[in-house]
């Protein structure tokens, strides 16, 4: 165990390695941030100041290097915008993100595990078919399309929800959160179904695929055949046999939704990391992107590795070498 847990951490240092090379090289393709920095009537001395407080003045391959020397002490730079550690930002708007992805993924573990069990243990049944119908609809309609009809929808015409902003927070451990507050859940409640409804979709479509897959398997029918209450036999000999894929899925979706909840926040105008990443890109503010991609990397990184763990609690007989081999797939 210890062994391959050493292992995994210097496969995720080699990841997070090549992904700072790739976006520093694609950050200086994409232009030069002295562009933006510096008004337009800058004359060159101006230019040539700002480029060499901001180190952008280095050839790029002395900039990375100076970079990684001072990861290694936990200083990823300092905005180019706010003039402040670009780690911090990223920190700051993490709470707004988390609380957002975990209450879409619970909406979409919930309801995708609950639907994709009953559409397969009665495949024939109206219900079923119109439910996995619904999941192709979930599958297919794009993100922004969807948050927008729910803006119009449920603010713009019903005026139950609001459209834009965190709400009401509430401090626990010294950071805002908006879940504890009615009116935070309640700016909560349209993100979220919006982040949920593919995730939904997916986890109902692999639960249901599952539940055809060991329903009809020999351990299955003994459990019946000794007249186990139905919901037992579900609960523990069926979904404890498809509980793998949907934790490794779960797992991963938990990471894209956090990595790929920037057309969410922007429509809503939720202050999360997603939105903090739209506004640094567009201003080329370097620090702060690669700042968002680290953390991004290593919370994959640390996700699938619980996930992995977590593998050996469903069924012990799955090892290290399996649980790598699983989250793979």
């Amino acid at each position: 165990m210890l062994a391959w847990m050493l292992r995994r951490s210097f496969q995720a240092g080699l990841v997070v390695l090549a992904m700072t090379l790739l976006v520093f090289a694609g950050l200086h393709v994409a232009g030069n941030p002295v562009d933006i920095l510096v008004p337009p009537d800058a004359d060159a001395a101006e230019r040539a100041r700002i480029a060499a407080a901001f180190g952008l003045d280095r050839p790029l391959w002395r900039q990375y290097l100076l970079f990684l020397e001072r990861a290694t002490q936990g200083d990823l730079g300092r905005s180019f915008i706010y003039n402040r550690p670009a780690l911090s930002l990223v920190f700051e708007r993490l709470p707004a993100t988390l609380e957002l992805s975990v209450l879409a993924l619970l909406i979409a573990a919930g309801f995708g595990i609950s639907l994709g069990l009953f559409a397969g243990l009665r495949p024939q049944a109206l219900l079923s078919r119109l439910i996995m119908a619904g999941s192709v609809v979930g599958l297919s309609l794009p993100t922004f399309w969807v948050g927008l009809m729910l803006v119009v929808g449920f603010s713009v015409r019903l005026g139950w929800l609001p459209s834009s902003g965190r709400g009401d927070t509430l401090a626990l451990l010294g950071v805002d959160w908006s879940f504890p507050t009615l009116d935070g859940l309640r700016h909560l409640a349209l993100p979220a179904a919006n982040l949920a409804l593919f995730k939904v979709a997916l986890i109902l479509r692999l639960t249901r695929a599952g539940v055809r897959e060991v329903v009809h398997l020999d351990y299955v029918r003994f459990a019946r055949a000794r007249g186990l209450a139905p919901s037992r036999v579900v609960g523990v000999h069926i979904l404890r046999a498809i509980m793998i894929p949907i934790v490794t899925v779960i797992g991963l979706e938990f990471c894209s939704t956090i990595a790929f909840s920037m057309v969410t926040e922007s429509i809503f105008a939720w202050p999360g990391m997603g939105r903090l990443m739209i506004e640094s890109i567009q201003v080329l503010d370097r620090p702060v992107i690669v700042a968002y991609l680290v953390a991004v990397v290593l919370l994959f990184v640390t996700v699938n590795l619980l996930a992995d763990l977590l593998y050996r609690l469903l069924d012990p007989r799955v090892g290290p070498a399996d649980a790598a081999t699983g989250a793979g797939r």
